[in-house]
């Protein structure tokens, strides 16, 4: 151990999970996502001013007790979000692009204070036919609260980096080849 706590290590450090690169990716594979996290009636208001969501049931809590759930629903946006959000780590920390979310659903409400985890499963993996630097990928993701009741539900299409391209991972042969080929 260093006895100078201010001064880096010259030990090579060890790099940390750097995300799937689309080699990486089988179709039928599902990845349980790391983090969980709490809802909190902070989130929703927040959410709801920021993108201007004028339904009362969001963040009127008097109005939201009148309804049949007795309590404000968290804005289904910010659900989704959050479980885009927590599929980053498996899915596309490497993504060049999101194409978009298909076949969203929202089967149970989620409420201020449930804890949210998702889980992805990949669908389908391709090469790009006009990119060689990038391959698509559908995964189907899943968020269920802390009883195990499915909340959201969508299937995901992106673009994501091969093995060794990408911002910081390209060489230089083949980034002179992309240009060449007037992809970048």
């Amino acid at each position: 151990m260093s006895e100078q706590p201010d001064t880096l290590s010259t030990q090579e450090p060890t790099v940390s999970w750097q995300g799937r690169f689309l080699e990486d990716f089988t179709v039928g594979d599902v990845y349980r996502h790391p983090l969980g996290r709490t809802v909190l009636p902070t989130d929703n208001s927040w959410l709801t001013l920021l993108t201007q969501n004028t339904a009362a049931l969001h963040f009127d809590t008097h109005y939201a007790e009148g309804t049949e759930w007795g309590k404000p629903l968290v804005d289904s946006t910010f659900t989704l979000a959050l479980v885009t959000g927590q599929s980053v780590h498996d899915v596309s920390m490497n993504v060049m692009a999101n194409l978009g979310w298909d076949r969203v659903r929202m089967p149970n409400p989620v409420f201020e204070g449930d804890t949210i985890y998702s889980q992805s499963e990949v669908l389908s993996v391709r090469e790009s036919g006009s990119r060689p630097d990038v391959g698509i990928v559908v995964v189907r993701t899943i968020g269920f609260n802390q009883d195990g009741t499915i909340v959201m539900s969508f299937e995901r299409t992106l673009l994501v980096y091969r093995r060794g391209q990408g911002p910081g991972h390209r060489s230089e042969e083949h980034t002179s080849e992309l240009q060449s080929r007037q992809y970048l």
